[in-house]
């Protein structure tokens, strides 16, 4: 696993809470993860998330996993835990928009420490977003234990892919994404396993590259105008913005980095 010790929490509600966050959703849709809706479908078919189940969302940002499943994959109840104030207040004005305020609830805390009553869930979920937080031990824990016996954790998370990164490539590439700490597929497969979870599933999905291809299509291409608009019509910044995009581009290219779809199933 590999960290970058001057990451931590305030950075990344900082990047979710201005400017930084705005831009991501510009490129990526409401959806901030790699693949959108096509990815979440995926995720819940292989898992086995449909009708009636109760969830929680980890790092859940403004609540779009959770209503794709209510929506889509008609689960009963979603609650969602994020640790940034500005994404959770635009998540509960979401929900009343779409119709769903009823069927979700936010925690505004900390995914490792949710305050969440033991096995309240038939299944715990994460989209692109646990590469965020500093202690990845802590936060499967909390999953194990917010998930009832039987029950399924199912995510998908940037992780370092086979190649490997260099030190000098992870500094570079988790100082521009604020990422405190980053797994590959076995760091997770490990954790889960020690918390008492049956791995069924744990792969590169093979979509990273692609789609940061397509998001730097858009800067440059489609939404300049709308990401100057965003950062104050900083020129210098957004192309520093999209030469970091290139360079994850290529590590994307060269397997150094992956977008990894697990899921897990908790013994009874």
């Amino acid at each position: 696993m590999k960290t970058l010790n001057n990451i931590g929490l305030p950075e990344v509600q900082a990047v979710y809470g201005g400017a930084e966050g705005d831009l991501w959703e510009l490129v990526m849709g409401q959806q901030v993860h790699i693949g959108g809706m096509a990815s979440s479908m995926d995720l819940a078919e292989r898992a086995g998330i449909g009708a009636g189940m109760t969830g929680v969302d980890l790092c859940c940002c403004s609540g779009a996993g959770m209503r794709f499943l209510v929506k889509m994959r008609q689960a009963a109840k979603m609650t969602g835990v994020d640790a940034t104030e500005k994404v959770v207040t635009l998540g509960r004005k979401r929900n009343e928009a779409a119709g769903v305020a009823e069927r979700i609830d936010f925690v505004l805390g900390n995914v490792c420490d949710s305050g969440l009553p033991d096995g309240c869930a038939d299944f715990v979920w994460g989209e692109d977003a646990w590469c965020y937080v500093v202690d990845k031990a802590r936060l499967i824990g909390e999953a194990a234990r917010l998930v009832k016996p039987g029950g399924v954790i199912a995510f998908t998370d940037w992780l370092e892919g086979p190649a490997g990164l260099t030190g000098e490539e992870s500094n570079r590439f988790l100082s521009f994404m604020k990422f405190p700490s980053f797994c590959t597929l076995q760091d997770y497969k490990d954790l889960l396993e020690a918390e008492g979870c049956e791995v069924v599933a744990a792969e590169d999905t093979g979509r990273f590259a692609p789609y940061v291809e397509l998001y730097l299509l858009m800067l440059n291409q489609q939404f300049t105008f709308d990401a100057l608009s965003i950062i104050g019509f900083n020129q210098g910044l957004l192309e520093s913005l999209a030469g970091e995009l290139v360079f994850t581009k290529d590590l994307a290219q060269q397997k150094k980095i992956i977008q990894g779809l697990i899921i897990a199933r908790k013994r009874v």
